[in-house]
């Protein structure tokens, strides 16, 4: 199976449960891989028969902006929701990272695997 991996996509959106991180946005990363067959884009080199990349970001910002998340965990399967909604995706693994949420920690990611 071929990998399309997408790294580092910054969104802006409300995401915590404390009264100001339901006020306030907050930056997070976004980390997606792709599971997909990617003979059809090799032999055409043609985006029609790949991911858009540009669409699949602009989506996945969409979707956590709507969504408002209070767990890092709903936000990794709000992603890879929207990764899987191409019926050539076969599975996403999703990774989202947090700054700033514990005093003293650099960040918390949450890692899932959907198929």
């Amino acid at each position: 199976m071929d990998q399309i991996k997408l790294n580092g996509i910054e969104v802006e959106c409300i995401i915590g449960d404390l009264p100001e991180e339901r006020e306030n946005e907050q930056k997070i990363l976004v980390d997606v891989s792709l599971d997909i067959d990617l003979e059809d884009a090799v032999a055409s080199d043609r985006l029609d028969d790949t991911v858009d990349y540009a669409l699949l970001v602009g989506n996945i910002r969409e979707a956590l902006e709507e969504a408002q998340c209070r767990l890092l965990e709903r936000a990794a399967g709000v992603v890879a929701d929207v990764c899987l909604s191409d019926p050539r995706v076969e599975s996403a693994t999703v990774g989202v990272r947090k700054f700033g949420s514990v005093p003293g920690l650099g960040s918390a990611e949450v890692r899932i695997t959907r198929t």
